[in-house]
């Protein structure tokens, strides 16, 4: 075979080893695989699907598969890993979307995915509920779920009524938010800052942007391996528990020619604004943990450059025209999801993430009747069975 053939193969033989090596150490998401599979909850079903497309998201949706849902969708933009998309599509699940696609053609990828008239959303960030209900298809979908606080956030700031099916926002879990927002998410952002930049964490001065669950973790884990480590946050009863906690606290403005590095974490628009980068020190690195890539204002940094040199994977020098420069990582996406070899939050948080989803797509599939009607927590019972379930995996006793 050769051509874009023997290049297809060869992704899907990359993609399919890595998915056996994450696939055998989700041993959660194993056991509801096994279980879908005997009562196929989805038969007859479509998903749509608009999700980080890797390894671990990869197991999820043949879990869903499994359970007799006809899965298609998309990747997220920017995210999207292509072995494992290839990987996936040998399996008989095919999905739309490239690593490097335009915006313009992830857009057009989210509406082919509504063109599948799914009956459920598995949605990361409110792309497809947004959309569908622009496109009057809220009647015909049962409900969904929502991966990210930037999703939960935007859907609740919808007008009453514009998201008139349930959607589980799954981050409103506080098992999510301890154990994959606060440590997965710490744990991938140290991780990823080294792997990306090569440089070392102790002694260094970061100044983490929010702190909500990914703030607190982001801090910790930055603060464990010797970092030096300031929060900024406008919530009043955050920023007293961030001063609890032993952080420095300040405004953006007071802590930005003290800063080393800068690491977002709101899920919220422009809370780096180009007027920041008057005051940072030569040389000082910017970066985000939140879903959209709308937390810096990297076209107002830009905009102040006098030069934009691409200086390795996920990293960008931006020459300031007074002399000094910014380095900003991952073009302001994610991370943890960026560089060379991404690898995103660690498998074991992913586990029990991905079973809240499994478990709340199935409630969504089998009891629609029993959610209220717009974004809310995951059911109560969903969230004891998983905390029970994950201690009986630890050894842990109760």
């Amino acid at each position: 075979m050769t051509g874009a053939g023997a290049h297809t193969t060869e992704l899907a033989t990359r993609g399919e080893e890595r998915l056996t090596w994450v696939r055998a150490r989700m041993r959660l998401l194993a056991a509801v695989r096994d279980d879908f599979a005997e009562r196929r909850p989805f038969r007859g079903m479509t998903i749509g699907v608009g999700l980080h497309i890797e390894p671990k998201t990869a197991v999820l949706l043949e879990t869903l598969a499994a359970g007799g849902a006809d899965v298609r969708g998309t990747g997220n933009h920017g995210s999207t890993q292509d072995d494992v998309v290839a990987a996936l599509a040998a399996r008989g699940i095919p999905l739309l979307g490239t690593r490097d696609d335009s915006l313009e053609t992830h857009v057009a990828n989210l509406h082919r995915t509504l063109d599948a008239a799914p009956a459920i959303l598995l949605d990361n960030g409110g792309d497809l509920a947004v959309m569908a209900a622009d496109r009057g298809m809220a009647s015909s979908i049962a409900g969904g779920t929502e991966e990210t606080t930037s999703g939960g956030t935007r859907l609740r700031q919808e007008p009453a009524g514009r998201i008139p099916f349930p959607v589980i926002v799954i981050n409103d879990s506080p098992l999510k938010a301890i154990a994959e927002n606060r440590h997965a998410v710490g744990q991938s952002t140290v991780e990823s800052f080294m792997r990306i930049t090569n440089l070392q964490v102790p002694g260094r001065r970061f100044v983490v942007v929010g702190y909500g669950w990914c703030g607190r973790g982001a801090a910790q884990y930055l603060r464990a391996l010797g970092g030096k480590v300031a929060v900024v946050e406008v919530d009043e009863l955050r920023a007293f528990e961030a001063a609890f906690d032993g952080y420095r606290v300040a405004s953006l403005e007071a802590l930005a020619p003290w800063a080393e590095v800068i690491i977002t974490a709101t899920g919220r628009p422009g809370v780096v604004p180009a007027a920041v980068f008057d005051l940072v020190e030569d040389g000082t690195v910017v970066a985000n943990i939140g879903h959209f890539p709308w937390e810096v204002d990297v076209e107002g940094l830009t905009a102040r450059a006098a030069a934009v040199t691409d200086v390795g994977a996920a990293i960008q020098r931006i020459e300031l025209e007074d002399g000094r420069h910014v380095i900003l990582l991952a073009d302001g996406r994610m991370l943890n999801l960026a560089g060379t070899h991404p690898k995103g939050n660690s498998i074991d948080s992913m586990d029990l993430g991905f079973m809240l989803q499994a478990l709340s797509l199935e409630r969504v599939a089998t009891g629609a009747s029993s959610l209220v009607l717009g974004p809310q927590g995951v059911p109560d019972d969903i969230e004891r069975l998983i905390a029970r379930r994950v201690l009986e995996v630890m050894g842990a006793s109760r």
